[in-house]
Formats: C-alpha cells, structure tokens, sequence
C-alpha cells in the first residue's frame, strides 16, 4: 500500500498527459531485481541506479571517466586522490551532496546485508574520506589502487540517514538521488517510470517522462517495437537487426561491447565433473594440461561463430578487451583454426583418442548463447572428442556455475575499463582475502601471473601498469590458455524514427543517452 501511495502523489505532480502516456517507451531484457542502488553490483541495476543517482565521476558510452558529483580530480600521492565537488549537485529534496553523503555512500555500498554481489570490491581500499574545504574531499586508500575512480564509477552516492535499508528503495521512500530523473513508480516484474528531475544540475535529459517495460523475450520486444507499444528496444535479434536498418520507420544503434564471451575450464580438479574417458569410465582431468586447453582453442572456428552464428553481430577475440582498450596488445589476435595443429596437441599430451566432455552455458543470458555452445560442441566433435551440451536458464546456470559444477562453462565479462579488470576476477589464483578472482570459475591459477598482476594493480604510472597487464595477458593466453577467448558481443538497439540512441560499451540502456531526431 505504501508503495502505492507513493507512486499515486508523485503522478499527481506529473502533467495530464504524462501520467497517460509517458513520452518515451523503452523495452528492455530485464527490470531491476531491487532499486537500492547497493544491493547488487549488476549491470542491469547499475544501469537503473543511474537514472535517479549519480557516481562521485561517471563513464561516457565509451566508458571514459567524466565529471558526475565531482567535477575534477587528481592524484596527490599513491594513496590520496582529491575531487572538487559541484556546488550546484542537489538531491531531489534540494539538499545539497556534500563530503558526508559520499562517506555514508562509501561506508554502506559494499556491506548491505543479503547482497547477492557486493560493492565492496570497489570501496574496500577506500580507508578515509576527509573534508578539506567547502567543496573539497580527499579519498586516502589503504594502498596505491589505479582504478579507484573507475570502480567507484559503479558506486551511486546517496543522502546520508540513518537505519537506511533496501526495503525503503524498493517501496520509493528513499529514492532521493542527484540524477536526471526521479522515480514515480515501480514494483518488482513491472514497469519502471521516471519524471525529470528539476534539482538535477547537469543537462536536463531530452524526455521529460519515461516508463521501461520488461520484455524478456526477444521475439517479443521487436514486434512491440513494429507495432509501436514501445519506442526504443535493447538486444536485438541478430536476424532482425539488418531488417530495422533498411525500414524507413526506423533506426538502429550499435556499438562493440567490451563484454568478452569466453569458456572457462576447469583446470584445477583431479577428477571434473563432466569429463571422462571415450568409453565413459573415469578419467584424470585432461583440463589440467596447458596442451589440451590450446587444442581446444585451435578447435574454434571463431570466423564461423561471428558470421553464421551471430550474424556478424561479434567480433573475434584474441586478448581479454577489445581494441583499444587500456591494456590490450596489437600481437594478441584471435587463435587460428587449426584442427591439425589441436589433434597434435591432445596426442602430445597422451589424448590421442580424445576424451568425453560436456559443455554447460546459458540459454537465456547472452545473445544466441544457446546456439554458440551447440555450434562449439560440433567443433569439438570434430576434433575427436565425445561432447554433450547442457543449457539452462540464467537463474539455474549462474548459481551452478559459481558452485563450480561444470567442467567447461561458456561464460561472459566485461572489464571495468581496463584489462586489468578481466586479470584480477577471471585470472588471478582465487583469494577470499584479497579480493581476487572472485570469478575465476575453472580456479586457474600461476604464482607467476599472480604476482604480474598485483603488481599492476598496485601501479600507479600507466605506462607501466600498462606493460605488466599485457605481460600477465600474454602469459596467461599464449603460454597456458588459461580460459578460450571467443568474441566481443556488438551492443544494438533499435527504434522507431524520431529517436535516437548514443550507443555503448557497456551494455547499458539509459534513458538521457536517448534524444530526439532533428
């Protein structure tokens, strides 16, 4: 009832016809799961939080660091950064932001309770923050950390209160943030409506009002679109995207997305799970040989992936970032198809036979995910191994794969925005302690590479953080391969004429990166 009541007063705010219609319609895959900005560190509510929050700095759709809440900043030493905050930056409620806010934000972000995926890596090395002037704090960290600025880029600042939990997000009382819009309603699985806010001290957003309706069906969201329910649409089908191009009634978006599809082998285990020998009986876990990880690699035909499977809507990956990214290395360019080279390499390794090996993934969570692990699992066949393939939806898949059930996982990250990002979760020897690879689901590991990357990550020249990253990169891909490399997913969204949409990096579908055509 509570949250209801909200929603009603703030309509009445609204202009007749807002509360009608709102001006823009977006379709998107998925709603949030919880409207605390902390709860959980996930694109998709990321991306929601950022309509009513703002970051202390945000990333451009090319996911560049930009003013937000803090208009400048710099490094005073290895472990102090000092930002100048905007005097003009007011909550919804027209309090201004001040230092308090940011050290309530930083305390909070990483330690709400029942998180699904925290904040915390993000404001861990965060030790102080210090008021230095009216409009003037200082971060000190508990060591030098390079991406602090970068990771707190994700974290959204909001007015210090008391006893402040994820309930009054999500029933709309605690909703009072600093960004382009505030919320005028939401309940869980349905459509989320945002009102301009007038405190806000950026440009104003080019809609006034905008409702995001949950699509989860592809299918679905491209004939809303074609029938005019919804304006603007996220994902589209590969075998759809062309046919909007070339129709007059709209316009089409795309960008390539840092996010890399790769699969993850379990090359930690003894025994795996899902492999076994030809025949069926138990097998020493072949996984475990860099030579056998390399002829898996060589048995991917990564051409066929972006041209049949995907539509030409990916592109072929050999490093952990696409070109350009901070990190990336010119030489590391996709695996050749070589199945001679890759049967070599199993007999080298005493499988001249092959093995048998499922392969796991989802069939709801990435673009044509479903289809890629089929066509892998042809590949593989090819090369002589017995493969099975095992799908499921995101919500059985995801908690599967983090209880490390699967042997070989098609899986999917973005790094945030360096490549050092991809080397500390997926990489990295697993670390409770430290933090690091949290999401390294084969448990990969090598001292060697571990100790290139926490130098790296601790390296505040970029020319030099630069040069470990691509030395722990070329390490772990050339000499172990110790996940395969497939592609970078492309970004599209399309819309009817009249709209227009700033395509991203990042995946995320944002209202203010939504204008009108001249």
């Amino acid at each position: 009832m509570k949250r209801l009541l909200i929603a009603a007063l703030t309509a009445l705010a609204l202009p007749a016809a807002a509360q009608d219609r709102a001006e823009l319609r977006i379709g998107v895959e998925a709603g949030p799961t919880s409207l605390d900005p902390h709860f959980a560190s996930l694109i998709t509510n990321i991306a929601f939080a950022r309509h009513v929050f703002q970051p202390l700095v945000e990333q451009d759709a090319r996911q560049v660091l930009r003013p937000a809440i803090a208009r400048s900043w710099r490094v005073v030493d290895d472990t102090t950064w000092e930002l100048q905050l905007d005097p003009d930056a007011r909550f919804s409620n027209g309090r201004p932001v001040t230092a308090e806010d940011v050290a309530f934000t930083i305390a909070r972000a990483g330690d709400v309770p029942n998180s699904p995926s925290s904040f915390g890596y993000a404001t861990r090395p965060v030790a102080a923050v210090e008021t230095v002037g009216p409009h003037t704090i200082r971060l000190r960290t508990r060591g030098p950390f390079p991406l602090l600025l970068n990771q707190l880029a994700l974290v959204m600042v909001v007015p210090k209160r008391d006893g402040l939990t994820t309930a009054a997000f999500n029933d709309g009382s605690a909703m009072i943030g600093s960004g382009p819009y505030r919320l005028v309603s939401w309940q869980p699985g349905q459509p989320v409506r945002y009102a301009r806010n007038p405190a806000f001290a950026g440009v104003a957003p080019a809609h006034a009002t905008v409702e995001f309706r949950p699509i989860a069906n592809a299918g679905s969201r491209v004939a809303a679109l074609q029938a005019g329910d919804v304006d603007l649409i996220e994902i589209v089908p590969p075998d759809q995207f062309e046919g909007f191009r070339r129709d007059a009634r709209f316009a089409v978006a795309e960008s390539p997305s840092n996010r890399l599809i790769f699969l993850t082998l379990d090359s930690d285990r003894e025994t795996s799970p899902h492999v076994r020998a030809p025949e069926g009986a138990p097998l020493a876990n072949p996984l475990r040989d860099a030579r056998v990880r390399r002829a898996l690699s060589l048995a991917i035909n990564r051409e066929a992936l972006v041209t049949r499977v995907m539509q030409g809507q990916a592109v072929a990956a050999g490093d952990l970032g696409p070109a350009g990214y901070f990190g990336t290395s010119p030489d590391l360019t996709p695996p050749p198809f070589d199945l001679d080279a890759a049967r070599r390499l199993l007999a080298e390794a005493g499988f001249p036979r092959g093995f048998a090996v499922q392969v796991n993934g989802p069939n709801d969570r990435y673009v044509n995910d479903e289809r890629v692990v089929q066509a892998i699992a042809q590949m593989w066949t090819r090369l002589g191994l017995t493969v099975t393939v095992e799908t499921k939806t995101r919500s059985v898949w995801l908690p599967e794969a983090a209880r490390l059930m699967y042997s070989v996982n098609l899986a999917g990250f973005s790094p945030n925005p360096e490549v050092l990002g991809m080397l500390e979760t997926q990489i990295h020897t697993w670390n409770r302690d430290l933090g690091l690879g949290t999401a390294n689901r084969g448990r990969f590991g090598n001292p060697q590479i571990d100790a290139i990357i926490q130098r790296a990550r601790t390296t505040m020249d970029n020319a030099e953080r630069e040069r470990l990253t691509q030395e722990a990169t070329r390490r772990a891909l050339r000499e172990e391969t110790a996940l395969i490399p497939l592609y970078f997913q492309v970004n599209t969204w399309a819309m009817r004429r009249g709209v227009t949409y700033e395509a991203r990096t990042d995946e995320m579908t944002l209202a203010f990166s939504a204008g009108r055509a001249n």
